[in-house]
């Protein structure tokens, strides 16, 4: 089959592999080159850097809106687009042009979690499963009917970062599953999505990484766990600014103010919250790197023992 890829991001390298494994590729769609990096310099997109490598050509509009670009899409005449993070609005017109349509590999169960974030609003929210799906796009934001599914369950401490990266060969999966079937002569059987269980995921912003000590130490070791690689929750901790990489919350009863240093060891630096306390396992201090929270206390004596 002809193919045409959308995607950005490292989440869609495994869906694009899946994809030229057994068909063409015939283009890549992917955002234009960013300023990244301490230089500012323009940089690639993980998935331009993958197409390249296998001699894929590849496409960089800021949108595809405009005529000019929808020509250049039905001359490569594809049969299927296959779109995962591309970060671009599809409009109606490009959704017609595949013989087969669109598919879009997202990284919930839908109708939970449509949108920008699923991966770190499920953590957030303590959800013990989620997974990805396979799905026949339209007009709507993520309103389009499954084709393919499969879930996974949430492991107690894991991350952001490692759920992102579990979630994205699975889907790599599904969508290879959904490719052999259309290959086949079988195109997977389009199921619409229920109007009951529908919930968003707001894009991630660098503001809601701010931890509030007078939410609960639950709340507060879910969102350490999904803003970790990005955007990293932070807090004031004894009167010092820190990343927070690494914390548990801590089942405590105490009458403590929320954000009052509790205990200080080893095995990390309890903070009082409005309901248990959170434990500070991995912290940063501004300008330096990543350390254990014991590290942290070998430059902070006066915390050992409150």
């Amino acid at each position: 089959m002809r193919i045409l890829f959308a995607g950005t991001p490292d989440f869609a390298l495994p869906s694009l592999r899946a994809a030229a494994e057994r068909n063409e590729v015939v283009a890549v769609y992917t955002q234009p080159d960013r300023p990244a990096g301490r230089g500012r310099g323009l940089t690639a997109s993980p998935v331009k850097r993958e197409a390249i490598a296998r001699g894929i050509p590849v496409l960089q509009p800021e949108s595809l809106k405009g005529e000019l670009m929808q020509d250049v899409l039905r001359q490569l005449a594809p049969d299927l687009m296959v779109v995962v993070a591309y970060g671009l609005i599809l409009p109606r017109k490009v959704l017609a042009i595949p013989r087969f349509g669109c598919w879009n590999v997202h990284a919930s169960l839908l109708p939970r979690w449509r949108g920008a974030a699923p991966i770190q609003r499920a953590i957030e929210a303590g959800d013990t499963e989620t997974g990805v799906c396979l799905m026949q796009m339209e007009a709507g934001l993520d309103t389009g009917p499954v084709l393919l599914s499969q879930s996974t369950p949430i492991h107690a401490e894991e991350t952001g970062g490692q759920l992102h990266d579990r979630l994205a060969e699975l889907g790599a999966q599904v969508l290879g599953d959904g490719l052999g079937l259309l290959r086949a002569g079988m195109s997977p059987a389009p199921r619409p999505q229920p109007e009951a269980g529908v919930t968003y995921a707001h894009k991630l912003e660098k503001e809601e990484a701010r931890l509030d000590w007078s939410q609960s130490a639950d709340l507060l070791a879910r969102k350490v766990r999904a803003f970790e690689p990005w955007p990293v929750a932070e807090a004031v901790v004894a009167g010092e600014r820190l990343r927070i990489h690494g914390g548990i919350a801590i089942d405590l009863n105490h009458h403590a103010v929320p954000g009052t240093v509790l205990a200080a060891s080893r095995q990390g630096i309890d903070i009082a919250c409005a309901q248990g306390a959170l434990r500070l396992r991995v912290v940063q201090r501004d300008g330096g790197k990543a350390i254990t929270a014991a590290d942290y206390l070998n430059a902070r004596r006066d915390l050992v023992g409150a």
